[in-house]
């Protein structure tokens, strides 16, 4: 036979339980004093839709954006300087990575790179900024002598005998200080030429960090992403620096192509006094999305028209001509594998990149916007279609 269950087993089992938690609750409050590591329960969460947390909040934030904006734009100038040591460094990364294909490492890579970027630079300044200080000071010579033959053609003296404007440009570049003048005086003209090298060198110092540990910042911040898109982040990263790197040494090369042949072009046209000059001009000048070669045409026809106005058709003649070859031809071909945007995201890009940081800010808007744009065609859009 079985004994019949006992309830007075059950109560010695309830007790101690109520007993414990009674202990531990006594033990919770005790603890709170005698016990330095317990730390307390948590409390509820806090209502987040409460007007006092939501206008606190709101407020915080709006604070804290006004705030890093005004800082950003006090340290606009050095943000400027770390971009385009960047694209810098990424003009030049596709260099260093053929320099490591034949074995050699990347920091001697590097080296090897910047070191060629300073011959090249140390062997312009030396060879053709005297040639182009001549040519300029010619030029400047020269330019009353043009303005004189302007105000012999009939409207222009019409308006010059209302206006007096070539009366006012001619004393204007007659005058010795003028270029100083721009500057502010002779001493603000010393001040900005070495602000410009300060810059320079700190560009120098920026892109040659930029390049040495270029493949160790990529791996640091795609590393930020989830592991499960990290692949993916970096496909994208990477191709987004090669876009970048792509254009900035096409826009070199198109530069150049335009300085080459503008030189060739002037010294056989007869403008050799002044070639150089002319040539650097076109080439700097082209590097400026949209309007940059069309400015340096004009500075060519102009001062060929004020020479001779056979010389002046004929550069007339040959920019039309050059400007669709290099529009149609050179232009495709160089950039086929760096940049991909549309004509008028171009124009929208330039515009606004130069309302915001001038010529900087145009030579950059091109290939960020291409990133821009491919970033939303492979994220947004394609997220969309799967939808």
């Amino acid at each position: 036979m079985t004994e019949p269950e006992s309830p007075s087993k059950e109560s010695p089992s309830k007790e101690p339980a109520a007993d414990a938690a009674e202990n531990a609750e006594d033990t919770k409050d005790k603890g709170a004093v005698a016990d330095p590591d317990y730390l307390g329960e948590p409390g509820p969460p806090l209502d987040h839709t409460a007007p006092f947390y939501l206008g606190f909040v709101g407020a915080s934030g709006a604070l804290l954006a006004f705030w890093l904006a005004t800082n950003i734009a006090a340290i606009g100038s050095t943000l400027v300087l770390i971009v385009v040591g960047f694209f810098i460094a990424a003009g030049l990364n596709p260099s260093v990575e053929w320099i490591e294909r034949r074995g050699v490492r990347r920091s001697y890579a590097v080296v090897y790179v910047i070191i060629a970027v300073i011959i090249a630079v140390t062997l312009f300044v030396t060879a053709i900024v005297p040639v182009i200080t001549d040519q300029v000071a010619s030029l400047t010579a020269n330019a009353p002598e043009w303005l004189d033959q302007l105000q012999r053609n009939r409207r222009i003296q019409d308006l010059d005998d209302e206006y007096q404007i070539i009366q006012k440009i001619q004393d204007y570049v007659t005058d010795g200080n003028f270029l100083s003048a721009i500057f502010g005086g002779a001493l603000g003209f010393g001040l900005a030429v070495l602000g410009a090298l300060f810059n320079g060198f700190i560009v120098l110092v920026l892109t040659l960090y930029f390049l040495s540990s270029l493949s160790t910042t990529k791996t640091a911040l795609y590393r930020l992403a989830p592991a499960s898109r990290r692949d993916r982040v970096s496909r994208l990263g990477d191709r987004i620096i090669r876009s970048v790197g792509g254009y900035v040494s096409g826009a070199f090369v198109v530069a150049m192509c335009a300085g080459i042949s503008s030189l060739v072009f002037l010294f056989i046209v007869g403008l050799g006094e002044y070639a150089v000059a002319l040539a650097f001009v076109v080439a700097l000048l082209d590097v400026i999305p949209m309007i940059g070669a069309t400015i340096g045409a004009v500075i060519v026809v102009s001062i060929g028209f004020a020479e001779d106005p056979k010389i002046g058709i004929a550069c007339a003649i040959f920019y039309l001509i050059y400007q669709q070859l290099e529009n149609y031809v050179i232009y495709p071909r160089v950039m086929s594998q760096s940049v991909d945007v549309p004509g008028a995201v171009t124009v929208i890009a330039a515009l606004t990149g130069a309302a915001l940081l001038g010529v900087v800010g145009a030579l950059l808007a091109i290939p960020t916007a291409a990133a821009i744009l491919m970033l939303t065609r492979e994220v947004f859009i394609r997220r969309q279609d799967e939808r």
